[in-house]
């Protein structure tokens, strides 16, 4: 299969390192979905372990996983991001914590210091290629036996957007049902993004994978990109939250988010 040509998603990216940083914060609820992601790292992966993350972007996750006590090896495409992860690495002593790579996810035979006791990607990295088999093929060469892969990725169905028909929005509500992806625009650059059911990322994964947890995020809730809606209304939002709380790990709800976290074990 022929890969996508990667370069003007870590040029989009690079640009956008700095607004990037500025959205997460004050986010509450982009602050919960993380907590739920960060959460099943912690049950799945031991304390002290040894995490490769893909898609890093500006080290969000990898500097709070750090501080957690994981020792994360940071990858990702865009030069901006890893500078600006870099400078938050340097600033708050976690050198000896969090190290980083630049290095596409279909370029594995290229990290350094497999293998790794996880793999771990989150919210949507992994959607900017139109199959993760590729990907996943090359998981042995980076994971010991019996190590975890947690990954968040965008599904097809995202109850949230699919109401934005209501709205008048038919293309928004639609656009993840593409068979050939959607295409984005960021920083005056465009590529192409694509979306997988739960289902058919596990049959991707095949038989020397097991399946720990899956689970639905942003299914109740509103979509991350969604920044005031928690502040605006957070009697609503907690009622919302609850209801995902209880129900995003079941089907058909895990299929039916903004992303879902799937969470497996290598047995080969």
């Amino acid at each position: 299969m022929a890969l996508p040509d990667f370069s003007p998603i870590a040029e989009a990216f690079s640009r956008t390192a700095n607004k990037y940083d500025a959205f997460a914060e004050d986010h509450p609820h982009l602050a919960r979905l993380r907590q739920i992601v960060y959460a099943q790292v912690e049950h799945f992966v031991p304390k002290g372990g040894r995490i490769l993350e893909l898609n890093a972007g500006s080290g969000i996750d990898a500097i709070e996983l750090a501080r957690r006590g994981f020792y994360l090896h940071a990858t990702d495409i865009a030069p901006g991001m890893l500078a600006r992860a870099q400078d938050k690495i340097n600033r708050l002593g976690l050198q000896e914590m969090v190290t980083l790579q630049e290095c596409s996810f279909t370029n594995l035979e290229q990290i350094q210091g497999a293998p790794y006791d996880a793999v771990f990607s989150n919210l949507g990295g992994l959607n900017c290629i139109p199959d993760l088999r590729p990907v996943i093929q090359q998981l042995p060469s980076v994971l010991k036996q019996s190590g975890i892969v947690c990954w968040t990725v965008m599904p097809r169905f995202c109850l949230w957007e699919l109401a934005e028909v209501f709205r008048g929005h038919p293309r928004l509500a639609l656009r993840r049902l593409r068979r050939y992806g959607t295409q984005a625009n960021l920083e005056g650059l465009s590529f192409r993004v694509y979306y997988f059911t739960p289902r058919q990322v596990i049959q991707w994964f095949g038989n020397h994978y097991r399946v720990l947890a899956l689970q639905g995020l942003a299914v109740f809730t509103p979509t991350a990109e969604s920044k005031n809606f928690a502040k605006r209304h957070p009697h609503l939002y907690h009622a919302l939250a609850w209801l995902e709380d209880h129900l995003a790990h079941r089907p058909p709800w895990w299929g039916l988010g903004d992303f879902f976290t799937l969470t497996l074990r290598y047995c080969p």
